[in-house]
């Protein structure tokens, strides 16, 4: 079973300050977490929009069986596009904000 420590704010700040990686495994083990849909809550992912100019944030029903249907939240830097997602998907895990901007 997977855990998920909403105390671990050293992990948001790793994520913060370098998006891309490497990761420590504690955060490589938190972003699996993040990145594995639920089969029962909507999942907040990115779409291209222009070749890594464009990013536009979207939802994925329950059970992922239909294309994600688009906001209109849309990012021209990705990394700020992916700190975006992180706080979304800590939201979910937590059941708060995550009090880091």
């Amino acid at each position: 079973m997977y855990l998920f420590d909403k105390t671990r704010l050293d992990l948001a700040r790793e994520f913060k300050a370098n998006p891309y990686g490497p990761h420590s495994p504690d955060l490589q083990y938190l972003l699996h977490l993040m990145r594995r849909p639920s089969p029962d809550r909507p999942f907040h992912c990115l779409v291209v929009d222009e070749d890594d100019e464009r990013w536009t944030l979207a939802v994925m029903e329950p059970g992922g069986r239909r294309p994600p249907t688009l906001t209109n939240h849309v990012f021209t830097d990705l990394a700020e596009a992916e700190w975006y997602v992180f706080k979304l998907r800590w939201r979910e895990l937590a059941g708060e904000d995550l009090p880091i901007d």
